[in-house]
């Protein structure tokens, strides 16, 4: 049984999802401020985290970077409808996704369950040839979810990983955004600027110049394209 963390000061909120996640048979547990999530995470790291923005003793950023300080944990945002700068926050801090309040608990589980099915299927793949994926410096396991950069281990988080994995499977190929958010979110609609949003985190993690980017070019009026280096343009790329 997965295990879900649910974060948020609405009493009334926090019961109505725990029983929709324990209808659809996830295991839940309630933390109402900051501070307790973080404790709980610690004792037992959870399969994923609903977290509110919103919370006393510490905010769902902060609680979103502490307990992503423990690994790679999957964690969907919950954010009033219309707070778009709070919505690209929580992105970049690393949330996998985001839902809207007022919010539907049937689309909110659904969502946790996609995120969890997308993540088991990503920890369980292996590249066919036991080699995993190269791009110049660039190695990416596909099997360990390891990314590493001149040989030093990137952290990436699990959406960042799920993108690059697609951009080095699919090199030269422009890729709309739209495209994007069905092959790495598994979404078939949604706000682009998540897509957005984790384009340029990628960029600042895999990039010497992320404002001149040179492996994530951007196809104006298309989306976006990988562009693996020539192998002679290895020692551009530099450490």
């Amino acid at each position: 049984m997965k295990h879900v963390l649910v974060v948020d000061d609405d009493a009334t909120v926090s019961e109505v999802v725990v029983g929709y996640l324990n209808r659809a048979g996830f295991g839940a547990e309630v933390a109402f401020d900051g501070p307790s999530a973080v404790a709980l995470a610690a004792v037992r790291a959870p399969d994923l985290v609903v977290l509110d923005l919103m919370l006393p003793g510490m905010d769902g950023l902060e609680v979103c970077r502490r307990i992503r300080d423990n690994g790679p944990i999957p964690v969907i945002m919950l954010t009033a409808r219309g707070d778009e700068e709070d919505r690209v926050l929580g992105l970049e801090v690393g949330a996998d996704d985001y839902v809207t309040k007022p919010f539907s608990p049937r689309e909110l589980v659904l969502r946790v369950a996609s995120v969890l099915r997308r993540t088991g299927d990503r920890a369980g793949r292996s590249a066919p040839d036991g080699s995993g994926l190269r791009a110049g410096t660039l190695a990416l396991d596909p099997g360990a979810r390891r990314v590493t950069r001149h040989g030093a281990e990137l952290a990436l988080t699990i959406r960042e990983f799920d993108l690059l994995e697609f951009f080095l499977r699919n090199p030269g190929r422009a890729t709309s955004r739209e495209e994007l958010m069905r092959r790495v979110w598994g979404w078939e609609f949604g706000d682009l600027s998540t897509v957005t949003v984790h384009v340029r985190r990628l960029r600042e993690k895999i990039e010497v110049d992320p404002a001149r980017p040179r492996l994530i070019s951007t196809v104006w009026g298309v989306g976006y394209r990988f562009d693996p280096p020539a192998a002679d343009e290895g020692a551009l790329d530099g450490a």
